[in-house]
């Protein structure tokens, strides 16, 4: 080996590092918004959380542009997800009030939620090593855990804009977060945002729907997240059957290919009784 050769192995370009940098800010943000529910600035709390879903989101694609994926970054991954999916949303709620409203049986809840959210990522990452179809990518099982930690705190986040105090129930919440808990650790298929496909004449709409949004975002930001949690959860029935169909048509397909070598085998019995 020349020193070249020792040198270039010795020392990292900079951008391959770009997407363990993502994951490290977006577990940061997650245990930033811990922070902020301690000092009780909610919506900053849900801002860090919301962020946390950005930066995991953009790291993975970083990661597959740079070519720098790593099995490094992706347990890397799996604990920021935990931290700032799984914990994070579980204590800002707690704190929120599931602490005042059913105290012990509320931290009970909150670690359902995080224990659920842990399983759904070990679930994920075994899946991971297993030989699937190629449709199976369009689909999550259960719930991701960035869009179940953001759909979680769905009562917080109309309670930023409405005056009543029903949406900080500590009942309503404690079923909620059971629910998107059961949604996580669950087998439901769930659309993948990451699959999805556009074709080129719809690419300019789709681009002014996205400058919409943001200007939307900028003047009725809660109530576009809300919106945008209820759409998803609307969408689950629908990737349930797409899921069926699909899964359905495969196993036709396999079941043509059985009988297809069944027949092949009676045909060459014919023949050779025939001889």
């Amino acid at each position: 080996m020349t020193f070249q050769q020792r040198r270039r192995l010795r020392f990292m370009p900079l951008n391959s590092l770009i997407p363990n940098m993502l994951t490290l800010l977006a577990l940061c943000a997650g245990l930033t918004s811990v922070r902020f529910a301690l000092d009780e600035k909610w919506e900053m709390a849900v801002v860090a959380i919301l962020a946390a879903g950005v930066l995991d989101g953009l790291d993975g694609r970083m990661a597959r542009l740079l070519n720098s994926s790593s099995k490094f970054g992706a347990e890397l991954d799996s604990l920021s997800d935990f931290v700032s999916f799984g914990v994070a949303p579980g204590l800002v709620l707690f704190l929120w009030t599931l602490e005042s409203g059913l105290g012990g049986v509320g931290w009970i809840i909150a670690l359902v939620f995080t224990v659920s959210c842990a399983l759904r990522l070990a679930r994920f990452n075994s899946l991971l090593e297993q030989k699937q179809p190629a449709w199976a990518s369009r689909y999550f099982t259960g719930i991701a855990a960035p869009a179940g930690a953001s759909i979680s705190l769905l009562f917080m986040v109309i309670s930023f804009y409405t005056d009543s105090d029903f949406f900080q129930s500590a009942i309503l919440n404690a079923a909620w977060m059971l629910f998107i808990a059961f949604m996580m650790a669950s087998r439901v298929p769930t659309f993948s945002i990451k699959r999805i496909r556009i074709a080129r004449r719809f690419i300019m709409p789709v681009l002014l729907l996205v400058g919409g949004l943001a200007a939307v975002l900028a003047s009725y930001p809660w109530q576009l997240l809300s919106l945008i949690a209820i759409v998803y959860l609307a969408t689950i029935p629908f990737s349930v059957l797409s899921h069926r169909r699909l899964q359905e048509q495969e196993a036709l397909k396999n079941g043509d290919i059985d009988d297809l070598d069944e027949n092949e085998e009676d045909a060459d019995g014919d023949e050779e009784e025939k001889a």
